[in-house]
């Protein structure tokens, strides 16, 4: 069995450094109660960008613009120093760590945002980076897409877990991908929530026949610095619930074990025995003997994908 946790704080938004701190901070409290896996919600540094759902793209272009720009100056540099501290808390608690992050292209244009989730090991090093396959309707103008080389299911000392954020679990050769390599913890860090989400992770625990860990974004008003522009229009009661959170943890097989933590904060704490995801797959392993490759297969691009390639080969005359 391992102790897992599921982080369901607010970020300190849209302030990059404070909120890895933030991150650190809380990974150090988990690994003192004993878990091995701790896990972030969506976008958790510097934040979900949730002003999309109020303010459409060209309602406001001038507003937009100005978070946006922020939302840039605060994005993640995965290839620099940004992320180091929480590389510590991973080695100094020697856990594993699932995190959602804003990540900022630092290798072409250096201006497109990736809806990122990392996975560091308990030696504090980078295991995995994925970024979002296909950002959902107006997230369109704030991500561009991922691709299929973060389509992972990585050994852990906890178990083989992979990640696929938000709607990404509605794209089922997504799953596909996922269930074919393994995968026993099933981490689905999102914005998403209430019963008919929480009712997906349910048919993905039957389906998968894995654990599956949905991790959520609680966020209330308050937590938008007051500086935030256009906040007194966008979100004039500092009282109210902006996402409920509805973090929850599903046993292979469909059963809810922990959760949904709504409309609170906190640390959600359960165990998990990884073995029983292969033992679940008995009388159904939708990879494995429940497959009919002779009639389906799926073909999956892993390589990373760019605009432009350069090349040093020059023909010889």
């Amino acid at each position: 069995m391992s102790k897992i946790a599921i982080v369901q704080q607010a970020p300190v938004y849209l302030d990059k450094q404070a909120t890895i701190e933030k991150a650190a901070s809380l990974t150090a409290d988990a690994a003192s109660n004993g878990a091995e896996l701790i896990i972030f919600p969506e976008a958790f540094i510097p934040g979900y960008p949730a002003w999309i759902w109020r303010l459409r793209p060209g309602g406001d272009w001038s507003l937009n613009e100005e978070i946006h720009s922020r939302l840039l100056d605060n994005a993640v540099d995965v290839e620099g120093d940004d992320l180091k501290p929480l590389y510590a808390a991973a080695r100094k608690g020697k856990v594993t760590i699932v995190c959602g992050i804003q990540e900022r292209d630092h290798q072409l244009s250096k201006a497109t945002l990736y809806n990122t989730v990392v996975t560091i090991g308990p030696d504090g090093s980078l295991l995995n980076r994925h970024r979002k396959l296909m950002p959902t309707n107006p997230e369109r103008m704030v991500w561009g897409f991922g691709d299929a080389s973060g389509l992972k299911a990585i050994d852990t000392p906890v178990g083989k877990i992979g990640s696929l954020i938000c709607w990404e679990n509605y794209m089922p050769l997504a799953r596909y991908a996922m269930y074919s390599q393994g995968v026993e913890l099933y981490i689905a860090p999102t914005y998403d929530s209430g019963d008919g989400w929480i009712g997906t992770m349910q048919h993905i625990a039957r389906e998968g026949r894995c654990w599956v860990i949905s991790s959520g974004v609680a966020l209330e008003a308050s937590d938008l610095p007051d500086d935030f522009p256009g906040k007194k229009d966008l979100y004039p009661d500092d009282s109210e619930w902006v996402n409920p959170g509805d973090s929850a943890v599903i046993a292979p097989g469909g059963e809810i074990v922990a959760g949904p933590l709504r409309n609170e904060k906190g640390i959600l704490y359960t165990e998990v025995d990884s073995k029983r995801a292969a033992a679940a797959k008995r009388a159904l392993d939708i990879t494995g003997h429940y497959a009919r490759p002779d009639i389906f297969q799926l073909h999956v691009n892993v390589e990373p994908q760019s605009p432009v390639k350069f090349t040093s080969d020059v023909k010889k005359r």
